[in-house]
C-alpha cells in the first residue's frame, strides 16, 4: 500500500519495477522491505543513506494488518471452517482487496486532497462484479437490487450536497466515492455509514479550528472519514444498529 501511494504520487508505475529509498533513489533488498521488522532493525533509517523514514510506513503497515485481521475473523470466525472451495473464501478476497482500496484512498486524500479515479473506478467495478456474481451464484435479485439502490442513493445524496453547495462543501470525487461504500455495505449499512462518516469528520472539524489554524471556509478532505464510517459500519454495523433500536424500543 505504501509502495501504491508513493508511486501514484510520483506518477511511476507499481506493477514493475523495483522499490527504492525516496531521498537517495538507491534500490532497497528484500530485507529492507518486511513490514515493521525493517523499519525497527534500521531503527527508522535508510541503511544506504542514513536518511530518516517516514512513520508513514510502520503506520499503514500495522493499520493494514489489523485490518486484514478483522477481515478474516469476519469471514471465518472458526479458522476449521477456511476452504479455498468455500464461496466464503471469494468474500473474504474481495474484503481483502476493498481494505487496500480504502487505504490508499484514505491515506491519498489526507495528504494530497485527491481521490484518482484510477483507484476508485477499478474498486467500484471490482464490487459491481462481485455483487452481480453474488446475486447469481445465490440466486438472490433482490440482493443485488439492495447493493445498487444503496449505491445510488448515497451518490444522490452526495450529489444534491454538491450541487446546492456548487461544490463548496464537498467535491465531485466524493460524490463518485459514495457509490463504494453502498456498494460494500448495502441497506441499512450505508445509513450508519454515512451518519459516522459526518459525525467524525464533524468532530474532526471543530478539533482543528480548535486547536490548530483552519478556519471554518478551510479545506478538509472527506474520504477519510467516509473510508472510516463504512469501516465501522462493515465490522461493527449490525451491534450498533441493534444497540440504537434498543434505545428506542
Amino acid at each position: 500500500m505504501n509502495c501504491v501511494i508513493y508511486r501514484l504520487e510520483k506518477r511511476e508505475s507499481f506493477l514493475q519495477g523495483r522499490s527504492h529509498c525516496p531521498r537517495c533513489k538507491h534500490p532497497l533488498a528484500w530485507y529492507d522491505l518486511i513490514p515493521l521488522l525493517s523499519f525497527i532493525f534500521l531503527r527508522r533509517r535508510c541503511r544506504y543513506c542514513r536518511k530518516p523514514i517516514s512513520w508513514q510506513y510502520p503506520i499503514i503497515e500495522t493499520i493494514t494488518g489489523l485490518l486484514f485481521l478483522l477481515i478474516f475473523n469476519f469471514q471465518f470466525p472458526i479458522f476449521n471452517e477456511f476452504s479455498i472451495f468455500n464461496f466464503q473464501f471469494l468474500n473474504l478476497i474481495y474484503y481483502l482487496l476493498i481494505i487496500c482500496f480504502l487505504v490508499v484512498i484514505f491515506v491519498y486524500d489526507l495528504k494530497h486532497f485527491i481521490i484518482l479515479d484510477k483507484i476508485l473506478i477499478p474498486a467500484i467495478i471490482i464490487s459491481l462484479i462481485y455483487r452481480t456474481a453474488g446475486a447469481l451464484l445465490l440466486n438472490n435479485q433482490l440482493s443485488i437490487t439492495n447493493y445498487l439502490f444503496s449505491a445510488l442513493g448515497a451518490a444522490g445524496f452526495f450529489g444534491i450536497i454538491y450541487l446546492i453547495s456548487r461544490g463548496k462543501w464537498i467535491g465531485f470525487a466524493d460524490v463518485k466515492l459514495a457509490i463504494l461504500p453502498g456498494l460494500i455495505l448495502g441497506w441499512p449499512g450505508i445509513i450508519l455509514s454515512l451518519f459516522l462518516s459526518f459525525l467524525i469528520g464533524g468532530i474532526m472539524g471543530v478539533g482543528l479550528m480548535v486547536f490548530s489554524e483552519k478556519k471554518l471556509k478551510s479545506e478538509i478532505p472527506f474520504a477519510p472519514f467516509l473510508a472510516t464510517g463504512t469501516l465501522i459500519a462493515l465490522f461493527w454495523g449490525q451491534g450498533l444498529i441493534n444497540w440504537y433500536f434498543s434505545l428506542i424500543f
